[in-house]
């Protein structure tokens, strides 16, 4: 019997082979493959959805201008990685090259003061939708933990830390297992250049990073202790119940929503924020608060998250963004909103929704 593996290479040579010949089809069907581990590998280096998916557009268009180069020296996937890498390091040379979350940078934010607008001059982490990962199910737990983990919230943020180069290098080795020697060769640098920038690397994640701050799973769907929760936070939103909300959190719990920069720390700061906001009984909204609101589930970053809609004055609910909860030991210790209605087709999530 023929190896799979040797088939499938068989397939590639043959499919490169008439690329090279100007067939844009069999180019398509030679990279189409890799592009969601490549969209996931932007994503880590960037923190940025929306930059990682034109980023992996980009280099498809690069990789097919310059196949005749292509010598074979090393793997068409590794060659592909190699563009798509240097492609994210020229984005980060042109503009700030860190991408965090509001409480990275201000200090928290008085619930009772007016929310701060967006920033022009920062750039936000954003959610990354489950529905991207690779060979979920084909994984051994083990690996399956640690793909979670690396799109993770807490780990990316983390990553941001590091300059551009040291992000790239540790992710190379430490998450997708490339050796020294090869993430020497991608980067165009020596292997002794490599183990330095890994070494400053680690050092810089492990003041910013702590594996046990969450509950990773090592699986998307969540245990039932678990669904409960979240059972009762789409039930606390959707009929503007602010003590149903604030009893599933953990006393320091943070509440933040890029791109506004304000965030709110504590129990009774965002039992202050909400009642204020969004779940006052004022305007159109005077006397039903609770129709304000509707919450469908998703999976980003390996962690539970809602498409959050609002409703307009016609009676339709209009996609506004993806929270995204961090939970530990049963309670909610984080509430990542992000609110962009930008999100919607990389979550698959209809913009307008009907009652």
């Amino acid at each position: 019997m023929i190896d799979n593996t040797v088939i499938n290479l068989q397939q590639e040579d043959s499919r490169l082979a008439a690329a090279k010949n100007g067939d844009k089809d069999q180019y398509s069907e030679l990279a189409e493959p890799y592009r969601r581990e490549l969209q996931i590998h932007c994503y880590r280096i960037l923190g940025s959805l929306q930059e990682a998916d034109d980023l992996v557009q980009e280099t498809f268009l690069r990789a097919w201008r310059r196949l005749d180069t292509y010598q074979g020296r090393a793997s068409f996937r590794a060659w592909l990685y190699k563009i798509a890498t240097n492609a994210c390091l020229d984005v980060l040379d042109q503009r700030h090259s860190r991408r965090l979350l509001p409480m990275d940078i201000h200090p928290a934010s008085d619930p009772n003061a007016t929310i701060d607008p967006p920033p022009s001059e920062i750039y936000w982490l954003e959610p990354f939708p489950d529905d991207w990962l690779v060979d979920q199910t084909a994984a051994n737990p083990e690996a399956r933990y640690s793909l979670y983990e690396s799109v993770s919230l807490a780990f990316l943020t983390a990553l941001q830390a590091l300059p551009p180069r040291q992000r790239a290098a540790l992710i190379l080795t430490d998450v997708l297992d490339w050796s020294a020697r090869e993430v020497a060769e991608l980067l165009e640098t020596s292997i002794s250049s490599v183990n330095s920038a890994l070494h400053r690397a680690r050092v810089t994640l492990a003041k910013h990073y702590h594996s046990h701050v969450q509950e990773m799973p090592t699986k998307i769907e969540p245990d039932e202790r678990t669904q409960k929760l979240l059972d009762e936070y789409v039930e606390a939103w959707q009929t503007a119940d602010i003590a149903g909300l604030v009893a599933l959190l953990k006393k320091d719990a943070i509440l933040t929503m890029p791109p506004s920069p304000s965030w709110y720390r504590g129990k009774n700061a965002i039992r202050i924020f909400a009642a204020r906001t969004v779940f006052a009984d004022n305007g159109m909204f005077a006397g039903k608060a609770k129709d304000r609101w509707k919450l469908l589930p998703l999976h980003a970053n390996a962690q539970p998250g809602f498409a959050i809609y609002q409703r307009a004055e016609a009676g339709d609910y209009h996609f506004s963004g993806i929270h995204v909860l961090t939970v530990k030991a049963r309670q909610l210790t984080q509430i990542t909103c992000f609110m962009d209605p930008s999100f919607s087709p990389y979550f698959g999530v209809s913009p307008t929704i009907t009652p």
